[in-house]
């Protein structure tokens, strides 16, 4: 089943983002290669620089997505303020139903 990340990044921390971006993209790589990536990508402020992330996971259950979380390097190195993992149906679009 499919969980999204709704992680929001702590107030002036872009330049922690900029040094761990390297591991917590091979964290994605990582997970992608083991079909646990469905999608992932930053959200933008205002001036078009990285405010936060969604990332959407294939997990067995909602702890098997925290622990997920839990080791992406982004979330290790404390750049999240907060983190909304939610159950999501990938409804419209979806490339496994074409």
């Amino acid at each position: 089943m499919l969980f999204a990340l709704i992680c929001t990044d702590k107030p002036g921390k872009l330049q922690l983002r900029a040094d761990t971006r390297p591991e917590h993209l091979a964290h994605l790589q990582a997970l992608n290669d083991d079909n646990k990536l469905a999608f992932a990508g930053p959200f933008l402020c205002a001036e078009g620089k990285p405010n936060g992330s969604m990332v959407v996971l294939d997990a067995p259950d909602m702890e098997a997505a925290r622990a997920l979380a839990d080791a992406d390097p982004y979330a290790k190195a404390g750049l999240f303020e907060k983190v909304e993992i939610r159950q999501w149906n990938w409804g419209i679009n979806n490339p496994a139903n074409g």
